[in-house]
């Protein structure tokens, strides 16, 4: 009877703990139950290079030369329109200020035919008129007397013909004082001016010719950015060649990050411009750095972001995308990441933080 009565006890003491366990049991399996898949978040994950905004930037030189100057280090700030290296250039300073007083020569020039002769000029010139006019009066007396004399027989044919080539040169001279005083009375003519002219616009060609080559001496920076490889230094040699490209600097714009991530083939109809995307990498951990799908390109090629993974597939075509990362985004250019590009869900805003976490 005794055994009957504890065992009836026990057995409503193990319902009465049932009863009040219940509700926690079922709260805690309504809570280990899997989300609906409506809320589940699709993804397509690629392969990334971090990359500056304005993407990596080498600059070279125009000229092939040796280095005077390397004026900036690798991290430092630079603004657009600063010199950031000079080459060698005495000999490209010497040939523009050669052109330079060239044209100054020709300006002169041209202002002294425009303006025609001075007055000092004119009366130089119209004295050498008259005297040459006497001159040639003096001839002409002397070779009517020596023609009245040959009609005497007192002199002889080649005495009468020395002194009228003797008359034939005073004339010649005077008609070239003349014409030479009638040019500087009558002003420039046009041919002249259209002359010096042309002159003038030779030499400015040959001015402007000189600051180019000399202005290719100074290797300038195109953006506001940041100094990220310095391949040269101070006296170095560098070459000017298409085939064989010899930058003096690489340079970058990084106030805004962006990564390109190769989309394999059979997913790029899931992918769209201003879709949520992270990126992760190695030495960061689980870390995310967010940002937004900036650009989806237009045409497929081969995959030119290498895992070194044994797996990795490189027999398919891939499409290239472009991932602005938020700003504040802190990563060193050139390093690989995984990328994924969240494409569906209801939970990226639950899974997105408010600021990057790198």
């Amino acid at each position: 009877m005794k055994k009957k009565v504890a065992t009836a006890a026990l057995s409503l003491a193990f319902l009465m703990i049932s009863v009040k366990l219940l509700p926690a049991l079922r709260k805690a399996g309504r809570a280990d139950r899997p989300a609906p898949l409506s809320q589940m978040v699709d993804m397509i994950a690629g392969p990334g290079r971090v990359e500056p905004i304005s993407e990596e930037i080498q600059l070279g030189s125009e000229l092939s030369g040796k280095l005077k100057t390397v004026n900036v280090q690798e991290g430092e700030s630079i603004h657009k329109g600063q010199v950031l290296a000079v080459l060698q250039n005495d000999d490209y300073r010497a040939e523009l200020a050669a052109a330079a007083a060239e044209v100054e020569t020709k300006e002169a020039s041209l202002r002294k035919i425009m303006n025609g002769a001075r007055e000092q000029e004119r009366g130089e010139a119209q004295a050498s008129v008259h005297g040459a006019e006497a001159v040639m009066a003096n001839a002409q007396a002397e070779l009517a007397r020596r023609q009245d004399l040959f009609q005497s027989g007192v002199i002889s044919r080649e005495e009468l013909e020395r002194f009228a080539r003797q008359f034939e040169v005073a004339k010649d001279q005077y008609q070239e004082k003349l014409h030479h005083a009638s040019l500087l009375n009558n002003g420039s003519r046009e041919e002249d001016v259209a002359f010096a002219q042309a002159d003038l616009r030779l030499a400015q060609a040959n001015e402007a010719q000189a600051q180019a080559r000399y202005e290719k001496s100074f290797i300038k920076s195109p953006i506001d950015g940041v100094v990220l490889r310095k391949h040269h230094r101070d006296g170095e040699s560098v070459s000017n060649s298409a085939a064989t490209p010899d930058p003096v600097l690489t340079i970058g714009d990084t106030q805004v990050l962006r990564v390109r991530v190769d989309i394999d083939e059979a997913d790029v109809n899931k992918v769209r411009v201003g879709q949520a995307a992270y990126v992760t990498a190695d030495a960061y951990g689980k870390q995310k750095v967010w940002g937004h799908v900036a650009q989806v390109g237009k045409l497929l090629g081969p995959k030119t972001i290498r895992t070194d993974e044994p797996t990795e597939r490189v027999d398919r075509k891939f499409l290239e995308a472009i991932v602005e990362l938020d700003p504040g985004a802190q990563l060193p250019m050139g390093l690989r990441v995984d990328t994924f590009v969240v494409t569906e869900g209801e939970r990226v805003a639950a899974m997105r933080p408010l600021r990057p976490q790198m």
